[in-house]
């Protein structure tokens, strides 16, 4: 039987890859990929840890979908960071909202351009 080994990446769709890449690459710090082979439309890899985060510049689908209001309860990908408390000090000083999960764990959700929801998530220590 095959098993799942892992997630490869995950995509979201945007608007303007160079207006995302200033949030997801300027503000959160992922590291461009730079793999990504002609696919006929613009956008851009970005590296979490060993996984990949694909922009996909598809203005026509992205005006299709609707956000609601907490990220918490709408399609999103959630990433690990090591300091949440030194990644919601570069949300505020970007101006960037964000909400605190509802759950009581140490994470947050805010959204990129676009509106899609990110999921925040303290990586516990152990």
């Amino acid at each position: 039987m095959m098993a799942g080994l892992g997630i490869h990446h995950v995509s979201v769709l945007v608007s303007d890859t160079r207006r995302a890449l200033d949030f997801y690459h300027g503000v959160l710090g992922l590291p461009l990929e730079h793999s990504r082979p002609d696919t006929g439309f613009p956008g851009a890899w970005l590296r979490i840890g060993q996984q990949q985060l694909h922009l996909l510049e598809l203005p026509e689908q992205l005006a299709a979908s609707r956000a609601t209001g907490h990220g918490g309860r709408d399609h999103h990908f959630a990433m690990l960071v090591n300091d949440l408390d030194g990644l919601r000090q570069a949300l505020e000083v970007h101006g960037i909202a964000y909400t605190p999960s509802r759950s009581g764990r140490r994470a947050l959700f805010c959204r990129d351009p676009d509106g899609n929801a990110v999921e925040i998530v303290e990586q516990e220590v152990t």
